[in-house]
């Protein structure tokens, strides 16, 4: 069976995707295009090269997540280095230890261009990220055209290292071209769970699953953390947690597989090995969940049969 999927993003929570696809294949399901934001961008390209839900699980198990909290010279001053990070590079962690992990995974598969993933002109793989020069959502590869760029030659971990700039967090990326230097940040901030990516007017021949990080966890400042990095966080956790949420339809939520994520937080990558595995636990689970109840033609017959009239 056939389906496409998009992923919202969510940081280390997105272990939990992993745990989602596991269930998915052993029910049968193959991706024909899928799509991510943020952390969801990371899971998008590693299926898109090829890899299983078993080769992810085996990943993401094995991960030192603190490794991607990398600095330079300056944000590792004792004291100053977050504040002095967050003036100078507009980050406090630079960011580019997850662009090198996922490069590395993608050339296992042999797979690091759009061009190697992309069949007959078409590339099945969306990643999400915001231009806050232009103020602009980016679709890439596709939006690379706008800035002169050929999209088959562009890297794919360059654009999954664009989706995963948590502003102020991580260093965004400055992306020059031609006509200028435009600033790239998470996707989150304008589409963190842009479910509606693969739709077509006319009834779809497979389903897109939509898979969505929820939890009733308290924010940083209502546990009393009152420092700079927890008040951005909340700023952040509110503008991508809360902005689609609000204003999901039905007819995206019977198609949404929501996970609860268990307390974690976005930028716990001190997560130890007993809670990814919860987490892996509660994608999987809930995503079986979700396919006992799911019927693609009562969704078509309810949803879809009117749009196409």
């Amino acid at each position: 069976m056939k389906a496409d999927m998009v992923f919202e993003g969510g940081g280390v929570k997105g272990i939990a995707f992993v745990g989602a696809i596991c269930c998915l294949e052993e029910n049968g399901y193959e991706w024909e295009n899928i799509a991510g934001t943020s952390a969801g961008s990371i899971i998008a390209s590693l299926l898109a090269a090829g890899y299983t839900g078993k080769e992810l699980r085996n990943i993401m198990m094995k991960v030192d997540y603190k490794k991607f909290l990398d600095k330079d010279k300056v944000q590792s001053i004792p004291i100053i280095g977050r504040p002095m990070g967050l003036f100078g590079e507009k980050g406090i962690y630079l960011g580019d230890k997850i662009e090198e992990w996922v490069n590395n995974l993608l050339e296992k598969k042999g797979k690091t261009k759009f061009k190697h993933i992309t069949k007959s002109g078409k590339c099945p793989l969306k990643i999400i990220t915001s231009d806050i020069t232009k103020q602009e959502l980016i679709i890439l590869p596709d939006d690379l055209i706008k800035y002169g760029i050929d999209p088959m030659e562009y890297e794919i971990a360059k654009a999954v290292r664009m989706s995963i700039s948590i502003p102020f967090y991580f260093k965004p990326v400055k992306f020059q071209y031609n006509k200028g230097v435009s600033y790239f940040v998470d996707g989150g901030i304008l589409s963190n769970f842009p479910i509606w990516i693969f739709d077509v007017r006319k009834i779809p021949a497979w389903p897109t699953f939509g898979f969505k990080l929820v939890d009733d966890k308290l924010s940083y400042t209502a546990t009393g953390k009152t420092d700079v990095i927890s008040f951005i966080l909340d700023i952040f956790n509110t503008m991508i947690d809360r902005n689609e949420q609000i204003y999901l339809k039905d007819q995206d939520s019977v198609r949404t597989i929501c996970i609860p994520t268990l307390g974690i937080h976005t930028t716990q990558f001190d997560i130890s090995k007993e809670a990814s595995l919860e987490l892996f636990q509660s994608g999987y689970h809930s995503t079986d969940e979700f396919l006992n109840t799911w019927d693609f033609q009562a969704y078509i017959k309810k949803y879809r049969m009117k749009n196409t009239r």
